[in-house]
């Protein structure tokens, strides 16, 4: 029997929703996770306030259907901290800081104040992986629920990936997986969340414009692991200093993964193969060979989703298959185009510099790079030292250019400013020689010029389909 079999004892699924009806529930944020959360408590007949900053017409069809269901929306100037009066609950979206003046009066009642992951989470009885780290999440989310496809288990891969677990909850069956992709905004807004596997990848500076310290943002993602017990797991990369410090935040059994050594018990590489030692023999999984995935980060990411589906008692015939077919997720080092011996990849999702330092190092040749856009407060040294030797031009844009260049002129790394992704993109194919590599990773965050990253991504992405 599979450890995924034991009965988990929060009391969850329909039995939560019905304990909402009548409730007066307030969502802060009307962003997709916020619209999700709103549909799902006026299914479960709660009265639900919908509460943002931003006038209507700024938030899209889908939020301004919510009054079609009953939803009474506050937005705008409505949209302040009066409008969360009389809340027995509130929901926040990730977008919305906890500490922030919006939430003042709901923390000083005190209200009860969770996120829609929690919401969502709380209203499945399904069994939860989440994943978590500060680059590759998507990636190993979306790769975890690629292998598990091939059991007969239902599975919903959602979270911060892109989908609301709140959006399928209600018709998610009790006996499915549930492969969730969790942020530290949704993980600090987490209060019984309990996955049966906790996966935490790497850890770097990130969000550190919101979280104020690195100390804060790690204790963030380590809530991951709050509620777990011993029937539970923990897969942690052992190749990372901050994540080993986290193995003891957890009382779950630890499986640990690594790149660089052979483990007495764990997914590790060896003799260019993925294999793993968790029940005193070792067994060879896959050959480094047929991963698709560029760089040694995807080599980190195969690993761990390994570790994940050995838990769930999955084959290594049936785990192997799965990973020879994944090619990736989109935004992620993707591949665009070749255009005259010039290699195109959009890496739009690199929005901090240590992503972006794991795309400059999948590339053994010449990059031109485009960067830029708001910076999350973080150092951008770093980036400099990774661009030496293999960057052969920087093209800034957004608005944090200038201070990533003044990084890069230090270390002597040529430059160019640029008004628009078009305009860096032409500067980018006049620089680039065949062989060479354009790549788009900003190591900032989009929402000074684009939507998301995905809208940053697209427009990269039509504009090179576009080049002749």
């Amino acid at each position: 029997m599979s450890p995924l079999d034991e009965v988990d004892t929060v009391t969850r699924g329909h039995a939560y929703l019905r304990s909402l009806a009548g409730r007066r529930v307030a969502v802060v944020g009307l962003a997709r996770s916020g619209v999700a959360a709103a549909r799902l408590l006026r299914a479960a007949d709660a009265d639900v306030v919908g509460i943002d900053t931003k006038p209507i017409g700024a938030l899209g069809r889908e939020a301004a259907a919510l009054a079609e269901i009953g939803v009474r929306l506050r937005t705008g100037a409505e949209g302040g901290a009066a409008a969360l009066a009389g809340a027995e609950l509130v929901v926040v979206s990730p977008g919305v800081p906890l500490d922030g003046d919006q939430l003042a009066s709901a923390r000083a009642r005190p209200v009860p104040l969770i996120g829609e992951l929690e919401l969502g989470w709380r209203a499945t009885e399904a069994d939860t992986i989440a994943i978590t780290g500060t680059n590759g999440k998507t990636t190993t989310t979306t790769l975890v629920g690629a292998v598990l496809a091939q059991q007969p288990r239902p599975v919903l891969v959602a979270g911060n990936i892109g989908t609301p677990l709140a959006a399928h909850a209600l018709s998610f069956p009790a006996d499915g997986l549930v492969v969730c992709e969790a942020s530290s905004f949704q993980l600090e807004a987490t209060e019984l969340f309990q996955p049966r596997v906790a996966v935490v990848l790497n850890l770097a500076p990130d969000h550190l414009d919101r979280h104020g310290s690195f100390e804060a943002y790690v204790d963030a993602k380590a809530r991951i692991f709050a509620n777990q017990t011993p029937a539970d797991c923990a897969v942690l990369n052992a190749d990372d200093e901050a994540v080993r410090a986290l193995a003891d935040r957890t009382v779950a059994p630890v499986v640990w993964f690594s790149r660089r050594s052979q483990l007495a018990h764990g997914v590790f590489v060896r003799d260019g193969w993925i294999a793993a030692k968790l029940n005193g023999h070792i067994e060879e999984i896959c050959p480094l060979s047929e991963i698709f995935l560029r760089g040694q980060h995807n080599v980190e990411n195969v690993l761990a989703a390994t570790a994940c589906a050995l838990w769930t008692g999955m084959a290594p015939a049936a785990i192997r298959s799965a990973v020879a077919r994944f090619r990736g997720v989109a935004h992620r080092i993707e591949w665009v185009r070749d255009l005259r011996g010039v290699q195109y990849f959009n890496d739009s999702k690199g929005t901090n510099v240590a992503s972006t330092l794991k795309a400059l190092e999948s590339f053994p040749g010449r990059i031109v790079l485009i960067a830029g856009g708001k910076g999350k407060g973080q150092a951008w040294e770093p980036l400099a030292d990774a661009a030496r030797g293999r960057v052969v031009h920087t093209v800034l844009i957004g608005e944090d250019a200038k201070k990533i260049g003044a990084a890069l002129a230090a270390a002597s790394i040529p430059l160019t400013y640029c008004d628009s992704m078009q305009a860096a993109l032409e500067r980018a194919r006049s620089l680039a020689s065949p062989g060479d590599v354009v790549l788009l990773s900003p190591a900032c965050a989009s929402f000074d010029m684009f939507d998301n990253f995905e809208h940053r991504g697209d427009v990269f992405k039509k504009l090179v389909e576009r080049l002749d």
